[in-house]
């Protein structure tokens, strides 16, 4: 789970430049599940759930995203909407529906 707190009025012009330029980038090295806007908690936020197999699956996809040029060049444009980003892995449960 990556949730992005944004500067406070861009969220909506980040999540078309993320639709638009990054999302085809990272969905070659994972698959999107979802993404949220916050209406409680921290606002401004946009989490997004992306499925790997296992961590260590998170972590060599994570290396080949790194290490792509388009990937390189994206991420100097979104950081200026950035006020704080965070990861989290979440391991399912053998009754969740998404395993």
């Amino acid at each position: 789970m990556r949730t992005y707190q944004v500067q406070p009025g861009k969220a909506g012009e980040f999540l078309q430049m993320y639709q638009a330029s990054g999302l085809p980038i990272i969905s070659r090295y994972a698959r999107l599940i979802g993404c949220w806007t916050k209406e409680t908690g921290v606002l401004n936020s946009a989490v997004f759930i992306w499925a790997y197999d296992d961590l260590g699956h998170r972590t060599s996809q994570r290396a080949l995203l790194a290490q792509d040029a388009e990937w390189s060049t994206f991420v100097p444009r979104m950081l200026p909407y950035l006020v704080h980003q965070e990861s989290v892995f979440l391991n399912p449960v053998a009754f969740s529906p998404l395993t």
